[in-house]
């Protein structure tokens, strides 16, 4: 896995980031109807009929490879992965989407790649901390800040929406680190995200109770409900966490998880193109301080 050449690790994090900058907006759309529990839970779903249709388990000697002792840490990696890449940082990320504006969550979202770092310096001993990483870290986030704050979009603070969507940031910093572990002795992607996710959503199942889950299948006749749900467990789900988690395992949790200031790229650019709206000389602004934050922050001299 790690002898891929990083051109398609980094094609993979831009693909998956570019899909994951209109997630929002599918959210947004589907929090009129659902509560962010049962968004998570039918999003689940749909991600593991696709996986297991795509890739079937392999019962015979799932758990009989390797000592017992590597075969129980690998099987709990795979557990707080699914528990902090799949439940928390759904069921935190879509309840600060109904305590606050997406904008504010896209931006504050953005500051994974330093908790990755701090993550990474921890837990991983070949990602050390580097010097023109937090400097590229200052620009992007100078750029995502001016592009938050140009036009029309104005970031109006929600305290509780905000700090959840900060928490977020870190629990998928720590998803991020528990991959490239994984990634480390499993090379079947496919499998890993597979087994992730249905971890993800045995750890949810105990909860919908306490969120007032309902099945509630009649609004899946609503096409925009259906698109919308489709759209996350296909597309941003299962799609993305595979090319994601290849990413990390050819490029490092570190390196890849820059790609996610690309967000509010992807998300002013989609406005140009698809919204038809104008892009200002201080988007643009903004634009080139993310993308000189992102080059920096690639650069391998500490």
């Amino acid at each position: 896995m790690h002898t891929q050449k990083p051109i398609f690790g980094h094609l993979a994090a831009f693909v998956t980031i570019s899909i994951w900058g209109i997630t929002f907006i599918s959210i947004k759309i589907l929090l009129v109807d659902f509560s962010p529990a049962e968004i998570l839970f039918f999003r689940l779903v749909f991600a593991l009929l696709a996986l297991f249709i795509v890739s079937p388990p392999q019962l015979r000697g799932a758990f009989t490879e390797g000592q017992p002792g590597s075969r129980l840490r690998l099987e709990l990696k795979y557990m707080a992965a699914g528990l902090c890449g799949v439940t928390l940082f759904f069921m935190i990320q879509n309840t600060a989407l109904s305590y606050t504006q997406a904008s504010n969550v896209s931006v504050l979202l953005s500051v994974a790649p330093l908790f990755t770092a701090l993550a990474a310096r921890v837990f991983l001993k070949d990602e050390p901390l580097k010097t023109y990483f937090f400097l590229g870290f200052a620009l992007a986030m100078s750029g995502i800040l001016l592009i938050a704050y140009n036009g029309s979009t104005v970031l109006k603070l929600n305290p509780l929406g905000d700090l959840l969507a900060i928490l977020a940031a870190g629990v998928w910093a720590l998803y991020s680190v528990l991959v490239r572990k994984i990634s480390a002795s499993q090379t079947n992607l496919l499998a890993v995200t597979r087994k992730t996710m249905f971890y993800g959503l045995l750890f949810l199942l105990p909860f919908l109770p306490l969120f007032h889950f309902q099945l509630g299948l009649s609004r899946l006749r609503a096409p925009l409900n259906l698109i919308n749900l489709l759209f996350l467990g296909l597309g941003a789900s299962a799609l993305c966490y595979i090319s994601w988690n290849y990413a990390v395992s050819v490029l490092g949790a570190m390196k890849t998880s820059v790609y996610i200031y690309m967000g509010p790229v992807i998300t002013i650019v989609s406005a140009v193109l698809l919204l038809r709206e104008k892009i200002t000389l201080v988007g643009v602004l903004g634009v080139g301080l993310i993308l000189a934050g992102m080059v920096l922050s690639e650069r391998q001299k500490t």
